[in-house]
């Protein structure tokens, strides 16, 4: 387990980032250079403030009110709508917790919510309304979940979730993956975050260090929607894990006025190549409450798939899937 000198410790570059990023829209707006007529206060941001890196802001054009990275982050009063189908737990994530902070849906893996805190609020989040207080995902509740993931020897593989997991300490995520190390038959190690694409300072030398110590198979998702999403720091820190003996793949949110078209797609298809991530799965949207506006019928959904399909070599074309509450695994649309 990572120690560290209280003496000499000072916080990590990426925890002041962290800590610094924007919460205000109308500074973001003006980092933006845009008017102030756009501002908008939903009710919704009471329970799902504005949160945005500014390393990722950076990446936004300025005086551009649709610019993709923007549209993921910033609040629309579009959001307060009640729409018919649009739940608060739209993948059943609440009926599938036999203990605090631990999914099991599908066989042979399970999902442990580790954190409630990300980096980024992205508007369309199908967690957005996700109850972490009572999923109690912190330290000393994960010893009930890990109780449960040593007696079910069906389970090879464990997946930190959250939240973002990224978002904790490296010396809380290397005790939590030693202690998962330790159970025989868990060989692999996935990790859903969106840290490295909005904040790749997050993989340091200490970061780096526990995770490439780590036994198991490692296996990180990262979440990119679009291609202005990679840039030169993005890239050197996907390369870094690549360096832990990580295997990257992407999953990608379909979203209205951010990625729906073919040539977003392919874009995102070839910068996270270059990047060295496979494409992995293209999500419709969970259908979270305050996120409708970002639908996308499955028909129109289908039709860019496979446009996408005649454009690219097959191993740049996501699998185009949706989540079913109660399923086997991800459903694929085509």
């Amino acid at each position: 387990m990572l120690q560290r000198n209280p003496l000499t410790w000072q916080r990590p570059r990426w925890q002041q980032e962290l800590a610094d990023a924007v919460r205000d829209p109308a500074e973001l707006l003006r980092l933006l250079e845009l008017p102030p007529e756009l501002l908008a206060t939903p009710q919704a941001m009471r329970e799902f403030p504005l949160r945005v890196p500014r390393a990722y802001v950076a990446r936004m054009r300025k005086g551009d009110p649709t610019d993709p990275l923007l549209r993921q982050v910033l609040p629309l009063i579009e959001e307060d709508a009640q729409t018919p189908g649009f739940l608060a737990d739209p993948v059943g994530d609440l009926q599938a917790m036999p203990q605090p902070g631990l999914l099991h849906k599908y066989h042979g893996r399970a999902l442990l919510i580790t954190t409630g805190a990300c980096a980024v609020h992205c508007r369309y989040c199908f967690r957005r309304h996700f109850p972490y207080s009572d999923a109690k995902p912190a330290a000393g509740q994960w010893q009930t979940a890990l109780e449960h993931i040593a007696a079910d020897t069906s389970l090879s593989e464990i997946i930190l979730s959250g939240g973002d997991p990224l978002a904790l300490s490296d010396a809380r995520l290397a005790a939590l993956t030693e202690q998962l190390a330790a159970i025989p038959h868990v060989r692999r190690l996935r990790i859903h975050t969106r840290l490295p694409i909005v904040l790749p300072s997050r993989i340091n030398d200490e970061f780096r260090a526990w995770l490439s110590a780590s036994p198991l198979q490692k296996v990180a998702v990262i979440h990119a929607n679009h291609a202005h999403e990679i840039d030169g720091d993005t890239a050197a820190a996907l390369r870094a894990l690549q360096d832990c003996g990580v295997t990257l793949l992407n999953q990608a949110v379909l979203l209205r006025g951010v990625n729906d078209s073919v040539a977003a797609q392919a874009a995102l298809s070839e910068a996270l190549f270059a990047a060295g991530v496979l494409p992995y799965y293209l999500h419709v949207l969970d259908r979270v409450q305050g996120a409708a506006h970002f639908d996308i019928p499955e028909t129109e959904a289908r039709a860019l798939l496979g446009a996408l399909r005649d454009r690219l070599p097959g191993y740049l074309v996501p699998r185009l899937v949706r989540e079913i509450e109660g399923g086997a695994s991800k459903r694929p649309i085509m």
